[in-house]
């Protein structure tokens, strides 16, 4: 039988939307104004892609996932928190994220930026306490916990957006500088949450490695559609398209075109879709994720 992309994320994203719900299952009308802005960024859709790339990367090694959710949870929360965050007017200034009203529109800046906070130091404690209680060895929990804080730190994320916004309306930014940010902003939460995974599931240092290769690829792929879906993305992309244009930002697609950017992308897919030539038919959905987010609208 032909393996189904759809299906497998269908599948995948309900059993995360089923995890965050228990974890946020204390907020109802009484919670605080905090709690009902952190609630409606992680409920506010998406495509789950971080935590669904941390549960394949878990299965291609031969893992057992069940144990793993909260920890895919938890890197959703994350991602949640960045979004909040690069969404604030002191950043990229958006009004609309995953098709509804950013968070600082619905209630105010200030609360948004607790909101990603919270979110952020919240995924943590829900590492180690569920972590740990879901049967993972204390080494595994610490070393989950050291990769994610340095994916998404001053050697990460922060970083990257700091670069990144250092850099708009620069007319010196070449593809190599525009890389480093892709990799940074973008690609160290995506291959954190693969090499999580592989982690998790027991994977050699050979698995690592060829997993290291393939996020690493993967990460750029990805950015470099997005640049291209904030020049001529549908209505469905749930932003609004062309904010990097606005910020003055230098993408992929200004520097070298769209058609191009097209060919870089399937040669990125391609080439991490090769990395995993060791792997057997566990690596499936990793492959075709790749695939996926070569080929995706939205």
């Amino acid at each position: 039988m032909k393996f189904n992309i759809q299906e497998y994320i269908k599948e995948k994203k309900q059993l995360i939307d089923n995890q965050i719900e228990q974890t946020f299952s204390s907020i109802d009308e009484s919670a605080s104004n905090l709690e009902r802005s952190m609630h409606y960024s992680i409920k506010a859709g998406g495509k789950r892609l971080r935590p669904i790339l941390c549960l394949s990367a878990c299965e291609s090694v031969g893992g057992d996932t069940k144990g793993i959710l909260p920890i895919a949870c938890a890197i959703e929360m994350i991602h949640t928190y960045s979004l909040i965050h690069d969404d604030l007017p002191s950043m990229d200034d958006d009004d609309l994220r995953r098709g509804v009203a950013t968070n600082h529109k619905v209630f105010g800046e200030a609360t948004a930026i607790l909101a990603g906070d919270a979110l952020l130091t919240d995924a943590f404690y829900v590492i180690a306490e569920l972590g740990l209680s879901n049967g993972l060895k204390p080494d595994i929990v610490l070393e989950v916990i050291k990769d994610l804080s340095k994916a998404t730190g001053s050697k990460g994320m922060v970083k990257g957006q700091s670069i990144d916004l250092s850099v708009e309306g620069s007319k010196d930014v070449d593809l190599n500088m525009v890389e480093k940010i892709h990799s940074l902003k973008t690609g160290a939460l995506i291959e954190t949450s693969v090499i999580v995974g592989g982690k998790t599931g027991g994977a050699t240092k050979e698995q690592l490695r060829d997993l290291k290769k393939y996020s690493n690829l993967l990460g750029l792929a990805y950015q470099i559609v997005d640049d291209i879906l904030d020049i001529i993305g549908e209505s469905e992309i749930g932003k609004e398209r062309g904010s990097d244009f606005r910020r003055k930002k230098v993408t992929y697609p200004e520097l070298v075109g769209i058609d191009e950017s097209k060919v870089k992308i399937k040669d990125l897919t391609s080439k991490a879709i090769h990395s995993l030539v060791n792997f057997d038919h566990k690596a499936d959905p990793l492959r075709q994720i790749a695939l996926y987010i070569g080929e995706r609208k939205n």
